[in-house]
């Protein structure tokens, strides 16, 4: 397990990320139950103890083999599991003579695989999450690079994608299995560690204050 993502919690305002395990496996499978129109062209599980059961399974093993680190996203004000995300791809770049890195922390990484139930979207959940990531993977991490990548036909991810100040890269073809069937292109982005100071401040500018 790679020790930089091991126990790894991230808390904010309106947000908690705590490392998925089978404890939030039953309040996962009741998010996921929801109205899904929003998750046409993402990895969701199906709200089955089946398909949960596999999902919080494969987010272990890609974190004890130091893939990434998948978060249980949890709603602050009352303690409720209302999706996932994760870090993810995460790359261990080789030195100049080619030999392979020994660096502890990744080199770059991606931050994806994020769904919300229906009640957490637009809710101030989304922006504050990935603040809290962006944050831990420039500020600690040290990373030089994040991407981000979403299906090309999914315009609402892309939107998003923007609003956090990432730069368009281009589409990748025929890049990958579809959440819908079929082979989808990819839209691709990516926040480099020099650009993320102006975009955290657009970001956190962003972010709902809590009303009390």
């Amino acid at each position: 397990m790679n020790p930089r993502f091991a126990d790894l919690t991230l808390e904010g305002q309106h947000v908690v990320l705590e490392p998925l395990t089978m404890a939030h496996a039953e309040q996962l499978r009741i998010a996921a139950s929801g109205p899904r129109d929003t998750f046409n062209y993402t990895w969701v599980p199906e709200p089955t103890v089946e398909d949960v059961t596999r999902y919080v399974h494969e987010a272990e093993r890609q974190r004890d083999a130091g893939l990434g680190h998948t978060f249980a996203t949890i709603r602050r004000v009352d303690r409720t599991v209302v999706g996932s995300t994760r870090y993810m791809n995460a790359e261990y770049w080789t030195t100049t003579d080619r030999r392979a890195s020994d660096a502890v922390a990744p080199d770059a990484l991606e931050i994806g695989s994020t769904w919300l139930s229906d009640v957490a979207q637009r809710s101030g959940v989304n922006t504050e999450a990935k603040l809290l990531m962006l944050d831990h993977a420039f500020d600690v991490l040290g990373v030089k690079r994040v991407t981000f990548k979403t299906d090309a036909r999914n315009q609402r991810s892309r939107d998003n994608i923007e609003r956090v100040g990432a730069v368009f890269e281009g589409v990748l073809r025929s890049h990958m299995a579809a959440s819908d069937g079929g082979v989808r292109d990819s839209a691709m982005y990516s926040l480099l560690a020099a650009e993320w100071p102006s975009a955290r401040a657009r970001l956190a500018a962003r972010l709902r204050p809590i009303v009390t």
